[in-house]
């Protein structure tokens, strides 16, 4: 593609995302009262070490958060990465190491193993797309939908999984879908016009590079309209390879400077074949929405150690 959205990498902004759903996630399970069975059964002063560890194959990703987590749960507990986002772990392999504060530990457990665990999925999914795609110059893209408040760490997964990001959100594209197209319709307006009005509006308020317009067709008709107002990409909404492999050679002829990206109910047994009918990106939802979260546990390693002065008070 001549153009691509942004990319979802580390940043400040996505940190910032990080840090909320961070805070909110310790809120909704210590409340008021924190966790009672580690309070109830572990000396405050107690300290240990415990491996994170992968109980199944896939990308890791989300361990850039882990020191995070961590550090709001108590900053006395600490982090020795050995793997990094991105990276493919086998079953058995430690991703890294936490030590500090026993209670602690236990309380930040099921939130750092969520954390990793669900982004760990998104990646590994999107690895397991890749590879069903095969040799092929087709970009794989994620969708919008995405769990509530998670969009930039679940696009960050897919681009830690090798995946790209479509659009983060309403405010860094304009993408003309079939409603849009329905309401400009009774005035009369057609997609051509459409996206030219669209481009006219974005001349008006933005610097270039101006936003990415794409429009969405449904047919080959649809196609053939909004090609000669050149946006930059043409999404094909649930079109068969057949369909795919003519709209292809209709852009060729038209608009050859158009992207075509294809979406629409794909999976991993039809993402082949979709990839070999030319078009240059395919947009699959099921990256972020039905991703299966990656199996990882937190492995004791050992405790005993005391904080110095306090030795004597423990009655465990």
């Amino acid at each position: 593609m001549q153009r691509d959205f942004n990319q979802q990498v580390w940043n400040e902004t996505l940190q910032k995302d990080a840090e909320r759903i961070i805070q909110w996630a310790i809120n909704e399970d210590t409340d008021v009262d924190g966790d009672l069975t580690s309070q109830a059964l572990i000396p405050p002063e107690m300290m240990g070490k415990a491996a994170v560890v992968a109980r199944e194959s896939g990308v890791v990703c989300g361990l850039v958060f882990v020191e995070m987590i961590l550090q709001k749960v108590d900053s006395k507990l600490h982090w020795q990465g050995i793997l990094k986002d991105g990276e493919f772990v086998f079953p058995g392999e430690k991703l890294g190491i936490v030590t500090g504060p026993v209670l602690s530990m236990l309380t930040a457990e099921r939130l750092l193993l969520n954390m990793v665990g669900r982004l760990s999925g998104i990646a590994s999914l999107t690895r397991d797309y890749l590879q069903e795609i095969g040799e092929s110059h087709v970009r794989l893209y994620d969708t919008r939908k995405t769990t509530l408040g998670w969009r930039r760490l679940e696009k960050y997964a897919v681009h830690c999984g090798g995946g790209y990001n479509h659009r983060s959100g309403l405010y860094d594209a304009i993408l003309i879908k079939d409603n849009h197209l329905a309401f400009v319709g009774e005035y009369h307006v057609s997609p051509a016009d459409a996206v030219r009005k669209a481009r006219d509006w974005l001349a008006k308020r933005f610097f270039p590079p101006f936003p990415i317009i794409e429009v969405e067709v449904d047919s080959l008709e649809q196609l053939k309209m909004v090609l000669p107002a050149s946006p930059n990409i043409v999404l094909l909404d649930n079109m068969n390879p057949g369909m795919l492999r003519q709209a292809v050679q209709i852009r060729n002829e038209i608009g050859p400077t158009v992207a075509l990206e294809a979406s629409g109910g794909i999976n991993k047994n039809t993402i082949r074949e979709i990839a070999r009918t030319g078009v240059e990106g395919i947009s699959v939802g099921a990256l972020t929405h039905s991703a299966k979260t990656l199996d990882i546990g937190l492995d004791w390693e050992g405790s005993g150690t005391m904080d110095k002065g306090n030795e004597k008070n423990a009655d465990i």
